[in-house]
């Protein structure tokens, strides 16, 4: 879905395009000293513009699979786990294993060891003087998430009783899901990083003080003023072309 912002870029990008064709029918009576408003530099930003539009839409739906990629990925993350954790205590392992193993997994899917205080009893606690610093154990990030998988991996790698036969539980499974998923996360970092930088370049084509389209648009509307008047009907035609 286009967004408000972006749909002004294409907007501006039009309007300034129908603003070059008016002033190319003014003919030879459009004839600024200004390199900038000449009809051949208004027709060189008009392109780049074009340009950057078309690599920034290209951008962001590149970024916008990958993000859709990497959330598919990680859907089965958290069932995968719940198995793995019930393959581990079917293992044989040790009562400590499996509180080792619960640590993690309440961070892999972003459940506390002690619920939640409620409103009520923090309220009661801190009539009594104690202090209540609950802090946020979410750890679901991807990045987060990410890690915590690899800290699991590497747990279950010290189990010698936690050798499944289903081909999807074993470590070196796992171990490969891993590596899936850190592909995807570099992914969306990557895409994303590209796609913030031509957003950058775009917003200065359009945007710069000196040389955007907004502002050379305004210089040429000004010049188009000087020549005709501010009552003319050549001027009026072009003031009323908004680039914002």
């Amino acid at each position: 879905m286009t967004t408000t912002s972006e749909s002004g870029y294409a907007k501006n990008l039009a309007n300034f395009e129908s603003l070059i064709i008016l002033i190319k029918a003014l003919g030879s009576n459009y004839n600024p000293s200004k390199e900038s408003i000449k009809v051949s530099a208004l027709e060189a930003i008009l392109q780049e513009g074009k340009d950057i539009f078309t690599a920034f839409n290209s951008a962001k739906s590149t970024y916008s699979i990958s993000v859709d990629a990497q959330q598919k990925a990680f859907k089965p993350l958290s069932p995968l786990i719940t198995r793995v954790n019930n393959a581990l205590k079917a293992s044989g392992s040790t009562s400590e294993n499996h509180k080792t193993a619960q640590t993690i997994i309440r961070k892999l899917q972003g459940r506390r060891a002690v619920a939640k205080l409620k409103d009520e009893e923090k309220k009661a606690l801190e009539a009594e003087g104690k202090i209540v610093n609950q802090i946020s154990v979410s750890q679901m990030g991807y990045a987060n998430r990410l890690d915590n998988f690899g800290q699991f991996i590497s747990f279950l790698s010290t189990i010698s009783t936690y050798n499944p036969n289903e081909e999807d539980l074993k470590i070196t499974t796992l171990a490969t899901f891993l590596s899936e998923l850190k592909a995807k996360n570099l992914d969306v970092t990557s895409s994303g990083i590209q796609m913030n930088m031509i957003r950058a370049t775009r917003n200065e084509v359009f945007k710069h003080p000196e040389r955007g389209i907004a502002k050379v648009a305004s210089d040429a509307k000004t010049y188009v003023k000087s020549v005709f008047g501010a009552t003319s009907s050549q001027y009026k035609q072009i003031a009323k072309i908004a680039i914002r």
